[in-house]
């Protein structure tokens, strides 16, 4: 349940707050029902079926497609056949992968057996081999950004490396933006627009006017946020938190939120 979460929205649809803590109660419970049961050799698997995937685990999952998987996957765990190297990967026909219930062994093989397995693959969930793609995508870009993010923002142009100050870059996006792209002159006349359409317009075309009044909106919000900025730097107007923020987005090339 832990380690499915990893993969994201292909893992569940929601991200839930299962934690190390859910798996140490479950085991209590579990080993409380082998002991009552242990006389008659049975255990009672929709009893613990129902306790793990409808309270444990089950009490942090609000999604209703989630729940349902979350049982599914119990009801292929837990029965009689795990007591008898059971496959513990479901879905695997045909995959050359396999990961079976060992037999009783010392505490030490059963950890050798784990050491031993298959490893982390998205198999052992019953999901296809590149669901680890996006996984591994999406660990290298939180990894480079919070390289990014902690590497120093503000280095003086006399150093070895050459590099901008943060006003110098702030500087040299201001006129890329107004300079080079003309960002202020690229706003979509709607008037001129809705004269050439029908007067009864349909559904596209009203849609296309949304996003026309959308992107004028966009460019007049980064224009009056550059101008203000730009007046920061004049000593005109007081730098604020958001203007500061503003900046540390532009410098590491990221998309501002307020944009």
């Amino acid at each position: 349940m832990l380690e499915r979460r990893k993969f994201g929205p292909k893992g569940y649809n929601m991200m839930y707050p299962f934690s190390m803590g859910d798996l140490r109660d479950s085991s209590i419970v579990l080993k409380n029902y082998m002991e009552t049961n242990q006389s008659s050799g049975k255990l009672p698997w929709e009893d613990l079926r129902y306790i793990f995937g409808e309270i444990m685990y089950g009490g942090h999952i609000v999604n209703d497609w989630d729940r349902r998987f979350c049982y599914a996957l119990l009801e292929n765990l837990m029965q009689d056949s795990l007591l008898d190297e059971a496959e513990l990967f479901p879905y695997i026909e045909g995959k050359n992968i396999s990961f079976k219930c060992p037999q009783a062994m010392p505490y030490e093989k059963y950890l050798e057996h784990i050491d031993n397995g298959p490893g982390d693959t998205p198999l052992a969930f019953g999901m296809h081999p590149n669901a680890e793609i996006d996984y591994r995508t999406t660990q290298c870009v939180t990894l480079f950004r919070t390289l990014q993010e902690l590497a120093p923002k503000d280095s003086g142009s006399g150093d070895e490396g050459g590099g901008q100050t943060m006003q110098e870059k702030i500087q040299e996006f201001m006129h890329r933006v107004s300079d080079e792209a003309q960002l202020d002159q690229n706003k979509l006349n709607i008037e001129d627009i809705q004269s050439k359409l029908n007067e009864e317009k349909d559904p596209y075309q009203n849609a296309f006017l949304q996003e026309c009044d959308y992107m004028n909106v966009l460019i007049s919000k980064i224009l009056q946020s550059l101008q203000e900025i730009e007046l920061s730097f004049k000593g005109e107007l007081t730098m604020t938190e958001q203007m500061e923020q503003l900046m540390e987005y532009i410098a590491l090339n990221k998309v501002p939120l307020p944009w």
